[in-house]
């Protein structure tokens, strides 16, 4: 008994993987929770008006600081793993806006040294909102 392959059968496989690898560009690290006041912020001050209405808001880490350029800008992000298993949200990414440094936040957050600290909103919306730190990846909008 031979078997023909037909190449293009493999097509749709590799179009597959070639989409996968492409749009999967994004950066690992990990992030903590704080609770509010969020205000005032290293980036605007005492301007609730700069939060995004969903409060989807965080506070850079060193990491992705660089001396305030992060300011405003916007990453999604999502839960990949945590000490205790079953602690992210499956399938979750979300959008958070920076509005503050970390070494700044007037509340302490869960854990220092993050890549970035989420608002309780955001931590839980990817996360169980018990977990300490998190492993995140993001990715700039």
């Amino acid at each position: 008994m031979s078997r023909t392959h037909n190449p293009c059968q493999w097509l749709p496989v590799l179009l597959f993987l070639l989409q996968f690898f492409h749009t999967s560009n994004g950066d690992v690290g990990t992030a903590a929770q704080y609770p509010p006041p969020y205000l005032p912020t290293a980036c605007f001050g005492s301007d609730s008006l700069q939060f995004p209405e969903s409060n989807l808001l965080a506070a850079a880490g060193d990491e992705i600081w660089y001396n305030g350029a992060s300011c405003g800008r916007k990453y999604l992000v999502r839960c990949i793993s945590t000490e205790q298993t079953g602690t992210c949200v499956p399938d979750k990414t979300i959008q958070v806006r920076i509005v503050d440094y970390a070494g700044d936040i007037k509340t302490v957050p869960s854990v220092s040294g993050t890549t970035m600290v989420l608002s309780q909103t955001a931590f839980g919306s990817v996360a169980n909102s018990t977990a300490k730190s998190i492993n995140i990846e993001f990715q700039q909008v």
